[in-house]
């Protein structure tokens, strides 16, 4: 009976940049009888959002935000909400507010890692516009656990990040224009429900597994269970400062003690904002200092303190040569690309 209840495929969807055009033409190509549940996790951050509601104009299928605890149903799209993962449990919704993953909340790898692990062959991804590469991980956990995958074709993506990246590192089941993957994957959940196979009961594969188990609840284990998947990378993590461990894995990734994930152009990305944040702090207090010495110098002036107030001047000038430095520096700091490389 258990596994009868999930006896059906679900669809994960990631995206980002120019996702919200991205997905109204892909939900326009599903059938209003599709068997298989959909689930969409879009970079929104902790912003309200009418995402269900712009999605519904066009979709067959009904569309709401996921809810912690939701029984799942085929023939459903379920929205990743504000602020929180959409994980894929079997037969179940799990909404949590657990650390950021490539700097994200909600983040794509953390539902395709569950949708992996849940529900093995009938798992099928769907990767689309978006910039740096969240979702790639969680792709090869689809593949790993026997899933399918699909990319956007990046040609016809606003942002062609994210699917040139897992074309580049997953092994996918196809690459197509959003009208034509929708069209496809339609084609594919008739096809397994007229043959109607049951899914095998997953092995457990590593480190998507224990990444999934520290996502779910990160007190199962933090830095024992990072030891076991991966070892200290002697860096440390941009958003709270812990300590980073580089996870086994067939391109670099790394999480820290409290649970942040990034692959390592989304690390690049959070050092970068961690860099230019820290040279701003250093340009505002050199111009507090500056304010400072502005009142000495008016002081000095006022009581004929010549010698002083040349101290004071010369001062003032080095500490706005300092902060002209910084200023250049921080300019300097051009966005760059890694996902070429990695």
């Amino acid at each position: 009976m258990q596994q009868e209840s999930h006896n059906y495929p679900v669809i994960v969807i990631g995206t980002s940049s120019g996702g919200l055009a991205a997905l109204r033409e892909f939900v326009a190509e599903l059938s209003s009888d599709l068997h298989a549940a959909v689930f969409v996790t879009m970079h929104i951050g902790n912003q309200p959002s009418v995402l269900p509601n712009l999605l519904a104009q066009v979709s067959p299928l009904p569309v709401a935000f996921a809810v912690h605890e939701e029984q799942i149903q085929p023939g459903r799209i379920y929205v990743a909400p504000p602020d929180k993962h959409l994980l894929v449990k079997k037969g179940i919704i799990q909404v949590s507010r657990s650390a950021r993953e490539n700097h994200s909340r909600p983040a794509i790898d953390p539902m395709f890692r569950s949708a992996a692990i849940s529900y093995a062959s009938n798992a099928i991804g769907v990767l689309m516009t978006g910039d740096l590469d969240d979702g790639v991980v969680g792709l090869q956990a689809i593949k790993a656990y026997g899933g399918l995958a699909f990319v956007q074709d990046p040609e016809t993506a606003e942002a062609p990040s994210m699917p040139s990246s897992a074309l580049r590192h997953v092994n996918v089941d196809g690459c197509l224009p959003l009208r034509e993957l929708g069209k496809r994957l339609v084609q594919i959940i008739e096809q397994r429900a007229a043959e109607a196979n049951l899914p095998g009961e997953a092995q457990r594969i590593e480190p998507f597994a224990t990444e999934n188990d520290l996502t779910e609840d990160f007190s199962k284990g933090g830095s024992r269970a990072l030891d076991e998947i991966g070892e200290i990378a002697g860096m440390s993590c941009p958003e709270c400062g812990g300590a980073l461990w580089e996870v086994e894995a067939s391109s670099p990734r790394f999480r820290c003690h409290t649970g942040h994930a990034y692959t390592a152009a989304a690390l690049f990305h959070a050092q970068n904002e961690t860099l230019e944040e820290a040279l701003w702090v250093a340009v505002r207090a050199l111009h507090e200092k500056q304010l400072l010495l502005g009142r000495l110098i008016q002081s000095s002036k006022d009581r004929g303190r010549i010698g002083a107030l040349q101290e004071y001047e010369l001062a003032s000038q080095g500490l706005e040569s300092h902060k002209e430095t910084l200023r250049a520096l921080i300019a300097s700091l051009r966005p760059v690309s890694l996902t070429s490389q990695i």
